[in-house]
């Protein structure tokens, strides 16, 4: 027996399927400005567009790509301000930009929390929680930036009353409970520190990251059980931080110094993106497995907290600060290009600060510099 495959011919006037995108979608609802790009000098300089909802003004900051892991939501609560009472099912972890005031947090009328922040804070809202912020004064505005998962969540669910108007309590992650956002914490192996509030992110304790470069220090955060992650990262003057690279999305926010990022493709070295930071700027990382590298051409520490979203697995290329070599993420000082040495070298001068490179890179022209953070 013999079976024919039959083929039928595609008519010519089908109607093209658009795929729709309910993220984007939900911006055009609300009405948000919408900016894209990965490198901003100053946040409390970029230009907003009416969020009232949020207090104020605001914008929705994507990196130049269609499926994005995160977003950021940049909002400035107007003088004597506040945002309406609202709760969601994508995690937001904020970061106070400047200004002063206060939140609320509650499930019910019963278990409701209010605390206070400032310039440097961060918080991580429990998911689906119902929160409020309130800007504390009556002559300046603030200014704070969040990072949440929204684009994978509304493009899993596609339904706004399911994401914004979802009853369901996760009291596995808060309960009301008035601790919660005392700022207290727990130390974990690993540099990892455990806790829903951070009153100034700005001047944590952080620990030895030797793995990652000269001198550097380090605190991973878990915040509110939440998929999405963070971590601060500090080092010290005259020094740079070793190459690596993971997924898309990390929003690196500056809180302290001056200096410059470069990004790359593998392969593409030639090709180079070279971006100025100081404190109050961002850099977030736009494509899957592009390098990056960090350096601090100022006269004090530079500090980072670098907020993106995850998943559980593990990263593709292996560990970030395990040597390509070996199957990681991560380039040694010995295996980069001397152009990146001399570059940063040549940044120093302009800013007067003697390289501290010897220890790790012998062709170094400045001092030895801090092999731990204990001699910084």
């Amino acid at each position: 027996m013999t079976s024919e495959l039959r083929r039928l011919e595609t008519p010519d006037n089908l109607e093209k399927f658009v795929e729709p995108d309910p993220y984007v979608e939900w911006q055009t609802r609300e009405g948000v400005k919408v900016i894209t790009d990965f490198a901003f000098e100053d946040l409390d300089q970029v230009e907003l567009g009416p969020w009232e909802r949020k207090g104020g003004s605001g914008a929705v900051i994507n990196i130049p790509q269609r499926f994005l892991p995160n977003d950021a939501h940049l909002v400035e609560i107007k003088p004597g301000g506040k945002s309406e009472p609202e709760h969601h099912l994508y995690e937001e972890t904020m970061y106070v930009v400047s200004g002063i005031g206060a939140t609320s947090v509650w499930l019910d009328d019963e278990h409701k929390i209010t605390f206070e922040w400032h310039e440097g804070s961060l918080v991580s809202i429990p998911l689906n929680a119902w929160y409020q912020h309130f800007n504390a004064s009556g002559t300046n505005p603030a200014r704070y930036l969040s990072v949440t998962n929204a684009p994978p969540v509304m493009r899993q669910w596609r339904n706004d009353a399911f994401i914004f108007d979802n009853p369901f309590q996760f009291t596995d992650r808060f309960t009301g409970d008035g601790a919660y956002f005392s700022g207290s914490g727990k130390l974990y192996e690993r540099r990892k520190w455990a806790s829903n509030f951070i009153p100034n992110a700005q001047t944590m304790m952080l620990w030895d990251y030797l793995s990652r470069g000269a001198g550097g220090v380090n605190a991973s955060l878990e915040m509110a059980g939440n998929v999405t992650k963070s971590h601060i990262s500090e080092f010290p003057v005259g020094t740079y931080k070793k190459a690596h690279r993971h997924t898309t999305g990390p929003h690196l926010l500056i809180m302290g110094g001056v200096g410059f990022s470069l990004l790359w493709n593998e392969g593409h070295e030639d090709e180079m993106i070279h971006a100025d930071w100081k404190k109050g700027g961002m850099v977030i990382i736009p494509n899957d497995g592009i390098f990056h590298q960090h350096f601090n051409t100022g006269t004090e520490p530079a500090r980072y907290l670098a907020l993106r979203a995850g998943n559980g697995s593990p990263p593709p290329w292996g560990g970030s600060d395990v040597s390509v070599k070996d199957g990681g993420a991560q380039i040694e000082y010995e295996d980069e290009h001397r152009e990146v040495h001399e570059l940063f070298e040549a940044e120093l001068a302009k800013h007067g600060v003697t390289c501290q490179m010897k220890a790790f890179v012998p062709y170094c022209t400045g001092d030895i510099g801090p092999t731990s953070e204990r001699d910084t």
